[in-house]
């Protein structure tokens, strides 16, 4: 069930506002003078919208803005929230350079009615960039940027606020909703949440749906090492398709993908 569009305090100034298009979570973190924004969303009036919340939120200015990973809904509002610096994955920069131009005539051409704004896009990934981890300081506040292997795509990061015990899993989690494959790395996946579980020391805000927990987590995880588990049966020759469709965690028509995504990974076939 959708909780809503209203700010949700979920630690010492740190926020979450659950936007209805894409079940989507924005994060604020709130520092002494300076605010940190977690994801812009998906064009720039959706990004304009999300800058007129926080400012009905806080008038403390976002001096840092964070993309969990290089999708469009996350990134393509950056533009709106310079002169910010834009912290990702340098992986999120250049998967976003290559491959924006194509990712948004895909979209125009399935959500016809965000065509023309997504035409209006001025591309802006981000320039500060690191592989492994980084801590940055927002307003006096240590917030760690970790990278803990392939997932959701090849370039989700957490983001950790130490001092409230709150983490940010981008894409890498989804609630209420099956995760999307069609970029991600389904054999690996489940090592990366296994790490990122080793993080949970209090809330867990997912890309979309509802804040989660440590048993939120652990069930996804669950899915995940499913999902990898029946496609090496399926590689392997010991589950016919049918089968392997049936064993999956995820309703059949929501199966095929993250199937089909683990045996191209099996066959090599992945970048």
């Amino acid at each position: 069930m959708h909780g809503g569009e209203d700010w949700l305090e979920i630690g010492d100034r740190i926020f979450t506002r659950r936007y209805r298009f894409f079940d989507q979570q924005i994060g604020v973190v709130i520092g002494d003078g300076e605010a940190l924004v977690v994801d812009t969303r998906s064009t720039p009036g959706q990004a304009r919208e999300l800058i007129a919340d926080i400012g009905r939120l806080t008038a403390v200015p976002v001096g840092t803005v964070v993309n969990s990973h290089w999708h469009y809904d996350h990134t393509f509002g950056n533009r709106d929230f310079r002169p910010a610096a834009i912290w990702g994955h340098a992986r999120c920069r250049s998967r976003l350079l290559a491959e924006a131009a194509t990712v948004i005539g895909v979209v125009a051409a399935k959500l016809p009615n965000l065509a023309d704004e997504l035409r209006t896009v001025e591309l802006d990934p981000p320039e500060q960039t690191f592989d492994d981890a980084v801590t940055i300081e927002v307003g006096g506040r240590a917030v760690e940027l970790r990278y803990l292997g392939r997932g959701h795509t090849d370039n989700d990061i957490v983001l950790e606020v130490p001092d409230a015990g709150v983490l940010f899993a981008g894409d890498l989690l989804e609630n209420d909703a099956v995760p999307y494959f069609g970029d991600g790395y389904p054999m690996d996946w489940p090592a990366t949440v296994r790490r990122l579980l080793e993080l949970v020391r209090g809330s867990v805000v997912p890309g979309h749906g509802s804040i989660g927990d440590r048993a939120f987590v652990e069930r996804q995880l669950g899915e995940l090492e499913a999902v990898a588990a029946v496609a090496r049966r399926l590689h392997a020759g010991e589950l016919a398709r049918p089968a392997a469709l049936a064993a999956m965690p995820f309703d059949p028509a929501s199966a095929v993908e993250p199937l089909d995504r683990a045996l191209a990974q099996l066959r090599g076939e992945l970048d």
